[in-house]
C-alpha cells in the first residue's frame, strides 16, 4: 500500500519497513531509524541508515486529523512504538514511545529519514557559515563527498556517510541545516531544513540500493544525548521540513512556502533603524542619540532600535549585564526621554537585550539560584564572562519575564532584538540523563519562553540575532518576526550574504544591513542601500551628519522598499548567476512574485564592465524593465532578450563598486 503525502509517496510493505520516497526507482531507506544502548545499527557504521530497530519496524496503522497524517510503526521485539506525524504537506516529527516491558535508552532517532536515486546522479547544495562569513553556500557532485565503493560488487550497504552536524545552541554558526539535492538527470530536487535552535544533524550516504538522506536532531554520537525511556514514556524528535521540485530553484520554492506556513504573521513590514552597525558601535546616549532619531525618522525609518549599551554606566559592561537597567549617565534625563523622541516622529521604540545571559559581574549572578544556570558536573558554565540562564527553571524565566515586561510597560518598547554572543557548549547534566538532554530541554523551554512573551504581548516585534546569523534556524524564526543575517562592518563584503540568504531565510524575514556614510561616495551609498533592499530594509549610519543630497540617496532607498514590501511575502529567489561565491565580482539576487520580478545587481572591485543574467522563468515573455533604486542616478543600459529570458547590463567602468534594484514587469503573452 502507498499513501500520498504532498509530493512523496510513503510506501507501507507488509514484510518491510515503512519508506518515503520523492521520486519512482528510489531507496528503501527506512522512514525511522533509532538507535538505543541495547540494540545498535545492523550493519556496522556511524550512520543513521539501517539501525537494527529501524529494520524491525513494521506498518501499524495510519490516519489523517487536522494535524495532518500520522503513520504508526511498531517492533515486536523490542516493545517500541513510532509515531510520524507529516505535518500539512511538509514538515515532520517522530514520536518513540516504550511500550515494552523494559526501560529503553535511546541514543539517537531521527525525525524523518527518505530513499533517494542513484548518488552517482545528485548534486549536494549545503551552506557553512561563521561569524562575519554567513551563509556560503557550494554545488558539488554528490559523489565529491560520498565516494563510488561499487558496493554492489560487495553486496554490502556502505558504511560511510557524509555527516553536517552543528553542536551547542549557534545551530547556523558553522553549517546550514538545511540543503538541496537535485538529480542532474531528471532535474528533480529535495531540499530540506531541521528546525531546532540547538544541536542537528543531517547526513547522506550511499545504500545498496541508491542514495538516503536522514535528518536528526541531537545524538549521542554528536552530542553526548541520550534519553531514557521507561515503560509507558515517550520522546519526540524535533521537528524538520522537506520539500521537492523542479531543479534547485523549484525546490527552494517550495520550501519557501513551507515557511512561510511556520512563520508568525507580520504584514507590516516596517523600516528598522538601528544604531549599532559602523555607527554608535554600543556608545548610545541622549546627545547621541536624538539628533540620530530625527534624522532616522526623515528618511522614512518606523522602528528606531537602540542597541547595546544603553544599561552601561561605564565602558565595561560585557561581564556586568544581566539587569538591564537604564544607564543613568548615559541619559541624564532618562531613556524616557529617548523614547519620547522616537515616538514623537510616529515611530517605534525598540531595545537591545541579551536574555539569555548573565554577566559573572552582575548582580543577577548571586541573586539568582544556582539552579537557574546551566552547568557541569556541579558548575556554572562560564563562555566569555557569562553564565547562561537555564530557561527550564521558573527564576530563570521569572527574571526575564519581569524584564520584558518592564521594558514594554515602562518604556513603551515596541520591538526587541534579542542577541545572543555565547555557545555553552554540549550543554547541562543537571537533572538530566546527558548535558545533550539538559540542553535539548532548555532548547525547548527556551521556545516556550517566547511563545510566552508573544502572548502577552502581540504586537511585540521580535528580531532574531546572535552575533548576525549565528542562530537562524526555523525553530526560532517560526516566533521571531526578522533575521539579522550578519555583523559583517565591511560594505563590499556583505552582498554574497544578502544574496545568498533566501537560501535559508525568508526574504520578509531576512534583515541585511544597510549602513551608509557620510565619507562614501554616492556609488557606494547606493551599493550597500541595495544590500538591504531585497529582504527587510535594516538601516543604519551616520544620517545626521550627511549632506542634503545624501540623505536624499537614503530616503529614495527607504522608499523603494516601501514599494515593494508589499509584495516580498509572496515572492521566491531566484539565482540567476548561479549560487553566490565569496569573492565574486558580480552578484545577482531575482525575486519574483506573479508577473513582476526585482532583480538585486551587484558590482564589485575587478568585475567586467557588461554582465548577462538567465532568468529563466521569463524566458519568452515580453518584458519592461526599469530602475527601482536609485532613479537618479547614471543610467546603466539595459537589453532584454525574450527569447532567451536574459538580461545584459553595462555599468561605467569607473565605478569599482556599484549596485541596482531593477524590476522586471510581464506586458504580454509569450513570444512566438
Amino acid at each position: 500500500m502507498s499513501l500520498a503525502w504532498g509530493q512523496f509517496a510513503v510506501d507501507t510493505p507488509a514484510d518491510g519497513p515503512v519508506t518515503l520516497r520523492a521520486a519512482a526507482g528510489a531507496a528503501a531507506q527506512p522512514l525511522v531509524e533509532v538507535l538505543t544502548a541495547g540494540s545498535g545499527r545492523g550493519h556496522v557504521s556511524a550512520r543513521f541508515s539501517e539501525t537494527t530497530i529501524g529494520r524491525r519496524l513494521r506498518f501499524a496503522g495510519s490516519s489523517a486529523d487536522g494535524a495532518g497524517l500520522r503513520i504508526r510503526l511498531r517492533d515486536d521485539e523490542s516493545g517500541l512504538t513510532a509515531e510520524v506525524l507529516l505535518s500539512g504537506a511538509l514538515q515532520a516529527t517522530t514520536t518513540i514511545t516504550n511500550d515494552g516491558p523494559e526501560p529503553v535508552l535511546l541514543l539517537g532517532v531521527t525525525t524523518l529519514a527518505i530513499g533517494l536515486g542513484d548518488p552517482g546522479d545528485l548534486d549536494l547544495i549545503s551552506g557553512d557559515s561563521e561569524w562575519l562569513g554567513e551563509g556560503r553556500w557550494t554545488r558539488r557532485r554528490l559523489r565529491d563527498v560520498v565516494p563510488d565503493l561499487n558496493l554492489r560488487a560487495h553486496g554490502q550497504d556502505g558504511r560511510g556517510r557524509h555527516a553536517v552536524t552543528s553542536t551547542g545552541t549557534w545551530s547556523t554558526g558553522a553549517h546550514q541545516p538545511s540543503g538541496v539535492l537535485v538529480d542532474r538527470v531528471t532535474g528533480h530536487a529535495v531540499a530540506w531544513q531541521v528546525e531546532h535552535n540547538g544541536p542537528w544533524r543531517w547526513e547522506v550516504g550511499e545504500r545498496l540500493d541508491g542514495a538516503y538522506l536522514a535528518l536528526t536532531g541531537p545524538t549521542d554520537i554528536d552530542h553526548q544525548w541520550r534519553q531514557p525511556l521507561a515503560p509507558g514514556e515517550s520522546f519526540t524528535t524535533v521537528p524538520a521540513s522537506i520539500a521537492a521540485g523542479p531543479g534547485l530553484h523549484g525546490a527552494v520554492a517550495a520550501l519557501t512556502a513551507q515557511r512561510r506556513t511556520l512563520r508568525r504573521p507580520d504584514p507590516a513590514l516596517p523600516v528598522v533603524f538601528n544604531d549599532y552597525m559602523n555607527t554608535l558601535m554600543g556608545d548610545p546616549t541622549t546627545a547621541k542619540l536624538l539628533p540620530l532619531i530625527d534624522a532616522a525618522a526623515a528618511a522614512g525609518a518606523e522602528v528606531f532600535c537602540v542597541d547595546a549599551g544603553w544599561y552601561d554606566n561605564d565602558t565595561t559592561w560585557w561581564d556586568s549585564v544581566g539587569e538591564w537597567q537604564p544607564s543613568t549617565t548615559r541619559f541624564p534625563g532618562g531613556l524616557a526621554e529617548v523614547a519620547d523622541r522616537i515616538r514623537s516622529h510616529g515611530m517605534v521604540p525598540g531595545l537591545w537585550l541579551e536574555p539569555e545571559v548573565i554577566g559573572v559581574r552582575s548582580p543577577m549572578a548571586d541573586k539568582l539560584p544556582a539552579e537557574a544556570f546551566l552547568q557541569r558536573g556541579g558548575i556554572r558554565l562560564v563562555e566569555h564572562g557569562r553564565y547562561h540562564l537555564d530557561l527550564r527553571h521558573p527564576a530563570a524565566t521569572a527574571h526575564l519575564d519581569e524584564v520584558v515586561d518592564r521594558l514594554v510597560e515602562q518604556f513603551g518598547a515596541g520591538y526587541l532584538k534579542l542577541d545572543y554572543n555565547i555557545d555553552p557548549g554540549v550543554g547541562t547534566d543537571l537533572g538530566a540523563a546527558g548535558a545533550g538532554a539538559g540542553l535539548l530541554d532548555h532548547n525547548r523551554a527556551h521556545l516556550a519562553w517566547l511563545d510566552a512573551v508573544l502572548a502577552r504581548h502581540p504586537g511585540l516585534i521580535l528580531e532574531n540575532c546572535a552575533s548576525g546569523g549565528m542562530r537562524a534556524d526555523y525553530g526560532l524564526l517560526s516566533r521571531m518576526h526578522l533575521q539579522s543575517t550578519s555583523d559583517q562592518q565591511d560594505f563590499r563584503k556583505y552582498p554574497p550574504i544578502a544574496v545568498s540568504a533566501p537560501l535559508s531565510i525568508l526574504p520578509e524575514q531576512a534583515a541585511s544591513w544597510a549602513y551608509p556614510q557620510p565619507d562614501m561616495t554616492d556609488a557606494e551609498i547606493v551599493f550597500t542601500m541595495c544590500t538591504g533592499l531585497l529582504g527587510r530594509l535594516y538601516l543604519s549610519g551616520r544620517l545626521d551628519a550627511m549632506t542634503d543630497a545624501q540623505r536624499e540617496l537614503v530616503r529614495d532607498g527607504v522608499d523603494a522598499y516601501r514599494r515593494i514590501r508589499g509584495d516580498l511575502a509572496a515572492t521566491v529567489p531566484v539565482w540567476p548567476l548561479g549560487l553566490p561565491g565569496w569573492d565574486d565580482p558580480w552578484l545577482a539576487l531575482g525575486l519574483h512574485a506573479g508577473d513582476t520580478t526585482y532583480l538585486g545587481l551587484w558590482r564589485r572591485a575587478g568585475a567586467v564592465a557588461e554582465v548577462t543574467v538567465e532568468l529563466d522563468h521569463l524566458r519568452g515573455r515580453r518584458v519592461d524593465v526599469d530602475v527601482l533604486y536609485p532613479d537618479r542616478a547614471v543610467a546603466w543600459p539595459l537589453h532584454w532578450t525574450g527569447e532567451t529570458g536574459s538580461l545584459t547590463v553595462t555599468t561605467p567602468p569607473d565605478e569599482p563598486y556599484a549596485a541596482r534594484i531593477l524590476r522586471l514587469r510581464v506586458t504580454g503573452p509569450p513570444t512566438a
